[in-house]
Protein backbone atom coordinates (compact mmCIF):
# COMPACT_ATOMS: atom_id res chain seq x y z
CA UNK A 1 0.00 0.00 0.00
CA UNK A 2 1.26 3.30 -0.79
CA UNK A 3 2.25 5.74 1.74
CA UNK A 4 1.24 9.80 0.74
CA UNK A 5 3.36 12.38 2.91
CA UNK A 6 3.81 15.85 2.91
CA UNK A 7 7.29 17.94 3.00
CA UNK A 8 6.43 21.16 4.86
CA UNK A 9 8.91 23.81 3.77
CA UNK A 10 9.70 28.06 4.11
CA UNK A 11 9.58 29.97 1.03
CA UNK A 12 13.49 29.04 0.56
CA UNK A 13 13.03 25.34 0.25
CA UNK A 14 13.86 25.00 4.28
CA UNK A 15 11.93 21.98 5.80
CA UNK A 16 9.83 23.43 8.75
CA UNK A 17 7.80 21.34 11.88
CA UNK A 18 4.38 21.51 10.94
CA UNK A 19 1.60 23.35 13.01
CA UNK A 20 -0.78 20.90 12.57
CA UNK A 21 0.30 17.18 12.73
CA UNK A 22 -0.53 15.18 9.78
CA UNK A 23 -2.07 11.67 9.45
CA UNK A 24 -1.01 8.91 7.39
CA UNK A 25 -2.56 9.08 4.14
CA UNK A 26 -3.56 5.79 1.57
CA UNK A 27 -4.20 7.39 -1.08
CA UNK A 28 -3.67 11.26 -3.06
CA UNK A 29 -7.08 12.05 -2.39
CA UNK A 30 -6.72 12.10 1.33
CA UNK A 31 -3.51 14.00 1.19
CA UNK A 32 -5.25 16.26 -0.79
CA UNK A 33 -8.56 16.79 0.91
CA UNK A 34 -6.24 17.66 4.36
CA UNK A 35 -4.22 19.67 2.97
CA UNK A 36 -7.46 21.81 2.11
CA UNK A 37 -8.87 21.74 5.47
CA UNK A 38 -5.57 22.56 7.18
CA UNK A 39 -3.55 24.86 4.59
CA UNK A 40 -4.51 27.77 6.37
CA UNK A 41 -3.47 26.84 9.96
CA UNK A 42 -0.08 25.49 8.36
CA UNK A 43 0.86 28.59 6.46
CA UNK A 44 -0.27 30.89 9.81
CA UNK A 45 1.94 28.15 11.80
CA UNK A 46 4.94 29.17 9.32
CA UNK A 47 4.60 26.92 6.24
CA UNK A 48 4.90 28.22 3.04
CA UNK A 49 5.14 25.39 0.39
CA UNK A 50 4.49 22.10 0.57
CA UNK A 51 5.46 18.95 -1.46
CA UNK A 52 3.83 15.76 -1.84
CA UNK A 53 5.78 12.42 -1.56
CA UNK A 54 4.17 9.09 -2.65
CA UNK A 55 6.62 6.26 -0.95
CA UNK A 56 9.48 8.64 -0.86
CA UNK A 57 9.13 10.24 -4.09
CA UNK A 58 8.25 13.66 -5.16
CA UNK A 59 4.87 13.56 -7.03
CA UNK A 60 4.48 17.21 -7.18
CA UNK A 61 5.70 20.85 -5.33
CA UNK A 62 6.17 23.29 -3.94
CA UNK A 63 3.32 24.23 -3.64
CA UNK A 64 2.82 27.98 -2.08
CA UNK A 65 0.42 28.23 0.95
CA UNK A 66 -0.05 31.95 -0.04
CA UNK A 67 -1.59 31.90 -3.21
CA UNK A 68 -5.09 31.31 -2.48
CA UNK A 69 -4.67 34.24 -0.13
CA UNK A 70 -3.12 36.81 -2.95
CA UNK A 71 -5.86 35.49 -4.92
CA UNK A 72 -8.33 36.59 -2.88
CA UNK A 73 -6.86 39.98 -2.06
CA UNK A 74 -6.58 40.70 -5.96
Amino acid sequence: MAAWTWRFERSDGTEVEPSVQPEEFTTQGDAESWIGEVWKDLADGGTDQVRLFEDGTEIYGPMSLHAQEAAAQE
